[in-house]
């Protein structure tokens, strides 16, 4: 399987300049652990739940806090085409939960650890069978 195949086509996004608090709601009522942050179309990064973590654990003020302030800027990107298998040998080894996917130069979603890795293991139990 290919991790397009994995991600459905769509990303959640947010805009840098969003609050903390924002970012956790969005994420919190999409049941998602990380947004894509974009501005002017281009993906400029991605904030996730160990993001705000930390800033709590910093005393940020998230109501004013900027997801531009905890992101992390210029994240690595994997291709559309790269396989499953591929793509959750990746994540482990580079300790990522989640990684941006790209087609063309496009965003088109989010692969999280968690997904990667339940596709992984759904494929090899058709395999076995």
């Amino acid at each position: 399987m290919k991790i397009r195949e994995l991600v459905g086509g769509s990303a959640f996004l947010c805009g840098p300049d969003l609050t903390m608090t924002q970012a956790a709601e969005e994420m919190s009522e999409q049941k998602i652990g990380a947004l894509a942050v974009t501005e002017k179309g281009e993906l400029i990064g991605v904030i996730t739940e160990r993001d705000i973590l930390r800033a709590v654990a910093q005393h940020a003020t998230l109501q004013t806090t900027t997801v531009r302030e905890w992101m992390t800027t210029d994240p690595d990107t994997i291709g559309a085409d790269v396989n499953v298998e591929e793509a959750a040998s990746w994540l482990l080894t580079a300790g990522y939960r989640h990684l941006p996917v790209m087609d063309n130069g496009e965003l088109i979603g989010m692969a999280s650890i968690k997904d990667v890795l339940w596709s992984v293991f759904d494929a090899s139990k058709v395999a076995d069978a």
